[in-house]
């Protein structure tokens, strides 16, 4: 550290405490800095929302393209260096992890509370006044959406489910095939929710695989009751088709055990060698014969299969199939009823899956895949995307994933709002007429959320060429009588329409998860008065117990 003292060691001199080599930025100046990136991260996804959605062409070092209007997909390609826009890109990945829809509306929407509150800043008025108002707006928000916005749906009504899933695809590129993906979406979820003790389970991200298969139309896509695997079977003799067949699931070798780590064996006799064979086919032989004991027609294992074992199986007229993932595992033993054992000499009647209909190896495109299909009470499943391109079939797969998180959303929690930005201009109008009550200066930016709210429907317009103002006016007078709150923009035409007629309707899970991120970020943002960044040492220049310590990255070099 260095210490600077003026020549007058009396007169009281300038300190500098930090590392010379460390930046330090603070005041008004960093807070409109972080308003800026912010309004910028937002301007870039701002043209991705609604069903005229334009896309992105993203490019990644590699040469590989990303197509996609996904809110997240975007951002997570994008490599910037200030700290603020990291954040704001943090807040579409936890979009995406809780609730799996909503990515752009939530980037769009943070953006905006933080670029009204950019006028207090410059007006001088203290952080913390517009964050405690801002939170107040956020609790009156959420209790005017619970209240009064939102409605309840039967899940068991196959229609609604349907109508709803159908908003979220809407404004993607599978809308062409809507019908097909609310289906695929519906059956993937139903099949692998389960209740145990009064808790319902809904576990996507484990138990529903998307497999993609370049070839073939997007309408040969659908659910399997069952599971796929990109697997033959590890002998030309074995069955490749068995019906209703019993099923052992394995995660140990059927071959010999080699030794952890390097193993030296000295043989004294020359007949030693040959016994050392011997009792390894022993081995093999005791491990297959433990096996063909249970009279399995077929035996999936996570290790390898040695060529002396698949001949003893063959034997036996079972097909074998090697090396599968932990995961494909686990759900051909949910799809089928097995249990995956990790002994042979432990196996009983009990662990072998009887639930699988039929097992059979079909050849798609190039390549041979596995098929556990028609299982009595799969709860777990594979899903089947045709395409004409990979481009494709990843951003139909994005599409889907949005499509499953909405399904299962809605079954979680079975409450709706309306779409197409009706329940923002509703929250709106509803925050405007609460903020003549709030007492001081703190009024001003309660009113600026309101404001802010109006951000989605005039996005919604504005990309499909509508006329902003004069629609956005009619709206808000339409809420105005606060009496319905379905009105909403349609995003194809631009007009003002009943959400509740064109059947528009978002997850109440959803849209709580995005108001809660949005104002919760432009809160934290608002919060920062400084920032810090210190100087790497140079190599060589500085000790060997300096360079032990971690020392922070420059915002310049960061990234």
């Amino acid at each position: 550290f260095t210490v600077h003292l003026s020549a007058d060691m009396a007169a009281p001199g300038q300190v500098i405490v930090l590392n010379t080599q460390t930046r330090k930025e603070e005041g008004r100046r960093i807070q409109l800095e972080n308003i800026l990136a912010a309004k910028t991260v937002a301007d870039v996804i701002r043209t991705c929302l609604g069903p005229r959605a334009m896309l992105k062409m993203l490019m990644d070092p590699m040469g590989g393209i990303v197509m996609t209007n996904d809110g997240n997909a975007i951002l997570r390609e994008i490599n910037v260096s200030h700290p603020a826009a990291k954040s704001m890109i943090e807040i579409a990945r936890t979009q995406d992890e809780e609730v799996g829809d909503g990515t752009t509306s939530v980037i769009i929407l943070a953006g905006e509370m933080l670029a009204v509150a950019a006028e207090f800043m410059e007006q001088n008025m203290h952080p913390t006044v517009v964050i405690s108002a801002y939170l107040r707006a956020l609790e009156d928000a959420l209790t005017e959406l619970n209240e009064r916005v939102s409605v309840k749906v039967d899940i068991n009504n196959r229609e609604e489910l349907v109508r709803i899933i159908n908003s979220s695809i809407n404004t993607k590129i599978m809308k062409k095939w809507n019908d097909l993906a609310c289906t695929i979406a519906i059956d993937a979820v139903k099949t692998v929710s389960t209740e145990q003790n009064g808790r319902k389970e809904i576990d996507i991200k484990r138990y529903a695989k998307v497999e993609k298969i370049p070839g073939g139309e997007i309408e040969e896509s659908c659910v399997l009751t069952g599971v796929m695997l990109n697997k033959d079977v590890v002998h030309p003799k074995m069955k490749r088709r068995v019906e209703n067949p019993r099923v052992l699931l394995l995660d140990c070798n059927l071959e010999y055990k080699k030794g952890e780590s390097q193993t030296a064996v000295e043989f004294v006799n020359e007949a030693d060698f040959s016994r050392m064979l011997q009792i390894e086919e022993e081995y093999i032989k005791r491990v297959c014969d433990e096996v063909i004991a249970l009279r399995p027609d077929v035996v999936v294992t996570e290790k390898g299969i040695s060529d002396l074992a698949q001949h003893y199986l063959v034997k036996a007229g079972i097909t074998a199939i090697r090396r599968v993932r932990k995961t494909d595992n686990n759900r051909i033993a949910r799809a089928c009823g097995a249990t995956v054992c990790s002994r042979t000499d432990e196996l009983k009647e009990e662990d072998i899956g009887l639930g699988c209909g039929l097992f059979e190896i079909r050849k798609l495109g190039d390549e041979y895949f596995t098929f556990f299909e028609k299982c009595k009470n799969p709860k777990a499943c594979t899903i089947l995307l045709r395409g004409a391109s990979k481009d494709i079939l990843m951003e139909v797969e994005r599409n889907l994933l949005d499509a499953m998180n909405v399904a299962r959303n809605v079954m979680m929690d079975a409450r709706l709002v309306p779409g197409g930005g009706a329940t923002e201009m509703a929250l709106s109008v509803a925050l405007t007429e609460k903020a003549k009550t709030v007492e001081g200066v703190a009024q001003w930016p309660y009113k600026a959320v309101a404001k802010a709210f109006e951000v989605i429907p005039r996005t919604i317009i504005q990309n499909c060429g509508g006329s902003t103002i004069r629609t956005l006016t009619a709206l808000r007078a339409k809420h105005a009588s606060r009496e319905d709150a379905t009105w909403g923009v349609d995003g194809n035409s631009g007009d003002i329409k009943s959400m509740n007629e064109l059947g528009i309707w978002d997850a109440y899970s959803v849209k709580v998860q995005t108001i809660k991120t949005a104002i919760e970020t432009a809160t934290m943002l608002l919060r920062i008065d400084a920032i810090v960044s210190g100087g790497k040492s140079k190599r060589g220049q500085s000790s060997g117990a300096e360079q032990q310590q971690a020392q922070p990255v420059p915002e310049q070099e960061a990234d």
